[in-house]
């Protein structure tokens, strides 16, 4: 049999994999409580600067 190829049974089996749906897993969504915080302190322009200098390096 040459590479990539096989048989009637094989196919049969992965189809048969495909074709079975795995529901064994928590369908629940998780609750997170905590608070997020966002730094907006640097501009654009900065970022863009500091960027440049990380890539020549």
């Amino acid at each position: 049999m040459s590479m990539g190829a096989y048989d009637e049974d094989e196919h049969e089996r992965r189809e048969r994999k495909n074709s079975s749906v795995d529901a064994s897993f928590d369908d629940e969504r998780s609750s997170y409580h905590g608070t997020v915080e966002y730094d907006s302190g640097t501009s654009a322009e900065d970022l863009l600067e500091q960027f440049e200098e990380i890539k020549s390096q």
